[in-house]
């Protein structure tokens, strides 16, 4: 996938747990873990915005784009 997740280092930055922020966002952990695990496949603006403001950082912060290498 192109765009990349970085929810760990946010997490480490902010010294907060995957649950903390679950219960933070009013997610469920198995929807976290799946955004924090790369496996999903599209996410509500609303909760890029609960994410960025217990985080305290922009969507760029979080997102991450890597090109795919050419063939």
């Amino acid at each position: 996938m192109a765009i990349t997740v970085k929810l760990d280092d946010l997490l480490h930055d902010n010294r907060m747990t995957l649950t903390e922020l679950a219960e933070r966002v009013d997610i469920t952990l198995a929807n976290l873990s799946i955004l924090k695990t790369g496996k999903a496949k599209a996410m509500r603006f609303s909760t890029l915005e609960a994410i960025c403001r217990e985080l305290k950082c922009q969507p760029g912060d979080l997102l991450r784009y890597v090109p795919a290498d050419p063939e």
